[in-house]
């Protein structure tokens, strides 16, 4: 009854904000959707699923935006959905993110082990990971950003229960070289995660990603990127392959 319940709330809350959001086109609402096909899935430094398609819906009023995410392993049974809502202020933002990776239901033998039921929100068993984030963008001319995340609600847990608040920080450089849009990132584990897979201080994400615009007709253009991720926490490294539509 608790279920029917929360998903008529849901259900009842999008009635209402759709008319809202009609009313408010004209007041600089848009709109984002857009996809990611990817060779292999790769989170934070480490691997998550095979090749996955990753489709993208955004919403966004002024300073204030709304995404979700999701992927979905093209061979397997990875799925997941990830829910953003965040506000920038100059260079400053925060967000809070509600991450839920536990696997496609059907067709999953091992579903009813992992308790993968999305509208179970009770903190000691649920399989969502609430996150907070803030990230600070140092200036346009050095556009050096660095964030910090932290698991503050749900799965996130230690073995004897307790929240684990599991952190990672990371420092992202975009830049630009020969008409090639690259980006260096450096990822930290600060302190032990069982999340994470780390017992202490770890570096678990260095890479460097590059899109490019490969020109299909006079008016469409594939963006093409690649990825080349180093994992020093668990010596492993990862490359990965990609194209958006949007």
């Amino acid at each position: 009854m608790k279920r029917v319940l929360k998903t008529g709330i849901v259900i009842m809350g999008i009635a209402f904000l759709v008319p809202s959001l009609k009313a408010q086109e004209k007041k600089g609402v848009s709109f984002q959707v857009s996809g990611d096909v990817v060779s292999s899935y790769v989170w934070r430094g480490a691997y998550n699923a095979g090749a996955s398609v990753q489709p993208t819906l955004g919403m966004s009023i002024g300073n204030f935006s709304f995404t979700a995410w999701g992927s979905k392993e093209i061979s397997d049974t990875h799925k997941e959905i990830d829910l953003t809502a965040a506000y920038s202020f100059g260079k400053f933002g925060i967000a809070v993110t509600d991450y839920w990776w536990d696997g496609e239901k059907i067709g999953n033998e091992h579903a009813e082990e992992t308790n993968n039921n999305y509208f179970h929100f009770d903190n000691h068993i649920t399989a969502h990971y609430i996150e907070a984030g803030l990230n600070y963008k140092i200036s346009e001319n050095f556009s050096l950003s660095i964030a910090w995340n932290t698991m503050f609600w749900g799965a996130d847990k230690k073995g004897n229960g307790d929240q684990n608040y599991s952190s990672y920080v990371e420092l992202n450089y975009p830049f630009e070289v020969k008409g090639i849009a690259l980006n260096a990132t450096l990822g930290i584990s600060p302190y032990d995660s069982d999340l994470y897979g780390v017992s202490s201080f770890a570096v678990c994400n260095l890479a460097l990603g590059a899109t490019k615009d490969i020109k299909i007709s006079s008016s469409f253009s594939l963006p093409l990127f690649a990825k080349l991720i180093f994992d020093p926490a668990h010596e492993d490294t990862h490359m990965v392959l990609g194209f958006t539509l949007r």
